[in-house]
């Protein structure tokens, strides 16, 4: 298995999710992030693009969420009344089940359960991952939706480490510097979500129109091309073919440094 360079998020995506997930492996996507939580994923219709694609499985980066009680609708992957460590590996057992594998390589705490700080629940949650991950039920382990200091106190606690982070990423918040130095201070990878949805003000700005032109590239592809450059494992969930195409190949545009700084401040 290689490592991730770009994602694609299945969020969102209901009953066009096995057709989107072929879709994007057939361009060669080889990274999909998906979650157990029916409110917002469709995990079963990623398991059965996974099967429809002809691809082994070592040749597909799989990615997915164990969501606590308030982030899910009634359609619960495990018994709610159940500690938290059961509710883990009900919610790890049904997802492997949806997937139609045997393991995953990332394990997402799909968000803390309190906005500041980590509650008796998310390390109950952790403990319960880290279980999974010791009998190589995934490879890594992350965390998202956190803040700087969950993700210091996550690194903290932990005995197996904290390999991805997925947030969020505005432009507003210094495309979330804050976050991002706390991971590349303790080696993890930080996934980078809603990328264009999240900046589309930000992203019209002159800076940006100069550097597409310059570099003949789509304001997608800038963005993405930014991301890689700074160190961002970025996710796309876009349902164009022609989309898709285009973002792979913002992998290989380089942008100068001025170009980066100029992305760096394009909210100040």
């Amino acid at each position: 298995m290689t490592w991730p360079t770009f994602m694609y998020g299945t969020a969102w995506k209901e009953e066009r999710t096995e057709a989107l997930v072929v879709q994007a492996l057939a361009a060669g996507f080889r990274a999909i992030d998906t979650a157990n939580q029916r409110k917002h994923y469709f995990e079963a219709g990623v398991g059965a693009a996974l099967t429809a694609s002809g691809l082994v499985r070592d040749e597909v980066f799989i990615q997915t969420k164990f969501t606590h009680r308030p982030g899910q609708d009634d359609r619960l992957p495990y018994d709610e009344h159940a500690p938290i460590a059961t509710q883990v590996e009900q919610s790890f057992a049904s997802s492997l089940e949806h997937l139609g594998v045997s393991y995953v390589d990332s394990l997402v705490l799909h968000g803390p359960s309190t906005r500041v700080g980590l509650a008796d629940d998310d390390v109950a949650a952790w403990r319960a991952m880290e279980g999974i991950a010791q009998r190589s039920g995934t490879r890594y382990l992350g965390a998202s939706n956190v803040t700087a200091e969950q993700v210091a106190a996550l690194v903290a606690l932990s005995t197996v480490p904290v390999t991805f982070v997925q947030n969020r990423c505005y432009a507003s918040r210094g495309w979330d510097a804050e976050v991002r130095a706390v991971c590349r201070q303790h080696g993890i990878t930080y996934q980078a979500f809603s990328l264009l949805t999240a900046n589309q003000r930000e992203l019209k700005r002159p800076g940006i129109d100069e550097i597409m032109m310059r570099t003949e590239a789509t304001r997608e592809q800038v963005v993405f091309a930014f991301a890689r450059q700074v160190g961002m494992l970025p996710l796309t969930g876009t349902s164009s073919a022609e989309h898709l195409a285009q973002d792979l190949e913002a992998l290989r545009i380089t942008l100068s440094p001025a170009d980066i700084a100029t992305i760096e401040r394009i909210a100040t």
